[in-house]
């Protein structure tokens, strides 16, 4: 089955955190507070696919209230963060929304997420993940973590589908309304 014709199936996109939506690099504040950099290029990838009707999880080992917020402006309520068994929180999304394999696509950067990599119908890695990695998935996107590989998944999704022009029509000017995206 080619890339496409996995892309059309999906229902579902889980992003992993550190190394995906954000660059990987830990960032520690005087008092101990973690800091995170997330990308607005892959936020906004994340609201488009909601609009097209797929849903949104995230799995992290790491938990963090920046997550949360983040996950919180951008509307995403399958948060599991926390859980070095990554697999048991997959299983659990996939049972909420009674999906298959199939239906569900999964973006991790390292050897921690190659159990759900195996398992879904279209497992992504960052241009930028560890060479290890690049051998157990469909896609290999061109960005890396945290700048932009999780939007390049989110529009392979969407044109796959054809929702794509649709989920941007709002946000060009009306002169350019006719482009085929």
């Amino acid at each position: 089955m080619n890339l496409t014709e996995r892309a059309k199936k999906i229902q579902c996109v889980i992003f992993d955190v550190d190394g995906v939506l954000t660059n990987g690099t830990l960032i520690f504040g005087s008092q101990g507070e973690e800091l995170k950099s997330f990308h607005v290029h892959d936020g906004f990838g994340i609201q488009l696919l909601q609009k097209s009707g797929i849903q949104v999880g995230i799995i992290t080992a790491r938990p963090s209230a920046i997550v949360t917020e983040r996950m919180k402006q951008l509307g995403v309520t399958l948060v599991y963060q926390g859980g070095l068994d990554k697999l048991a929180s997959y299983e659990d999304i996939k049972h909420k929304l009674k999906l298959t394999d199939a239906e569900i696509a999964y973006i991790g950067d390292d050897l921690f997420d190659l159990p759900i990599l195996k398992r879904v119908g279209l497992s992504a890695t960052p241009g930028n993940a560890p060479e290890v990695m690049h051998s157990h998935v469909h896609f290999i996107t061109k960005k890396d973590g945290g700048m932009g590989a999780a939007r390049e998944l989110c529009e392979l999704i969407m044109i796959a589908q054809d929702t794509y022009s649709l989920a941007i029509q709002n946000y060009l000017p009306a002169e350019y309304a006719d482009l085929n995206l």
